[in-house]
């Protein structure tokens, strides 16, 4: 395709030693590791505002992250973005044949709606990290990437611990476990300066984990579950923000009870 060669060689100047850009130059996959993240997050954003135009420029900035890391990976011999997509597409065949049965050997399989494909696309995943396990990985939370967002990696190591068995059995036992998690902070806080931050840190993490276990369990993804609750947050306070300035007044002229009222004023009203 040829705005992607175009791309690759643009890649490719920006990276020359002699001509290219010094701040392209000196860059790594380790150093571009933010960038890559917060580009993925932009475009999570652009679709959230449903900005199609900004969409459009954020899937840009992701893929010039990808060809980065392949041109940084070519110049060191291991791999190009050639063989990045071939990967790719040998990857989609293996874990669609019923869609792409023309393209791989699998002619027959077939799956009837998405739910088996659910089920058929992790059991393609589970045969892959059981050949990776013969080559000497052999934990079943391997392949949950440390980078991820500390709440969607516990989402994943959960998800994947509970595919072989690992589990709550009904959603009255998660809430007693969020209980449980809930008593053990209150009780750090309790005994104030002789409970370590530490310790207090570990008490309010397993709380979190207990949440994202609950949210997980009842079928919901807990980053989706925080990004709608943000959204409320976010909405709400402008609105006390609107109606102080309405009055000619900023959050600093205000009290606590009184921007409690006008929270509450935001939820009557919908927000």
């Amino acid at each position: 395709m040829q705005a992607i060669d175009e791309l690759v060689e643009i890649m490719a100047c920006l990276r020359d030693r002699d001509s290219g850009c010094p701040w392209d130059r000196e860059q790594t996959s380790a150093s571009l590791v933010p960038f890559t993240i917060e580009e993925a997050y932009e475009v999570a954003d652009a679709i959230d505002r449903g900005a199609l135009d900004d969409l459009r420029d954020e899937l840009g900035d992701l893929l010039f992250q990808v060809v980065f890391h392949a041109q940084i990976a070519a110049e060191g011999g291991d791999f190009d973005l050639a063989a990045v997509a071939r990967g790719l597409a040998a990857k989609l065949v293996r874990r669609h044949p019923h869609a792409l049965y023309s393209l791989s050997s699998l002619a027959d399989a077939a799956v009837p709606d998405a739910h088996a494909q659910a089920a058929a696309w992790e059991g393609h995943k589970a045969t892959e990290r059981a050949a990776r396990a013969q080559q000497g990985i052999s934990s079943r939370l391997d392949g949950v990437a440390l980078a991820l967002p500390a709440m969607t990696r516990a989402y994943k190591l959960q998800k994947r611990a509970a595919e072989v068995g690992f589990d709550w059995r009904e959603t009255s036992a998660v809430l007693g476990a969020v209980g449980e998690e809930l008593a053990e902070v209150r009780e750090a806080l309790a005994r104030g300066s002789e409970a370590t931050s530490a310790a207090l840190m570990e008490e309010i993490g397993d709380l979190m984990f207990a949440c994202v276990n609950l949210a997980r369990f009842v079928g919901m993804d807990p980053e989706m579950v925080l990004r709608r609750a943000n959204s409320k947050f976010e909405a709400r306070f402008r609105f006390i923000e609107r109606r102080l300035a309405n009055a000619g007044r900023g959050l600093g002229d205000a009290d606590l009870a009184e921007m409690d009222a006008l929270w509450d004023e935001a939820k009557a009203e919908g927000y």
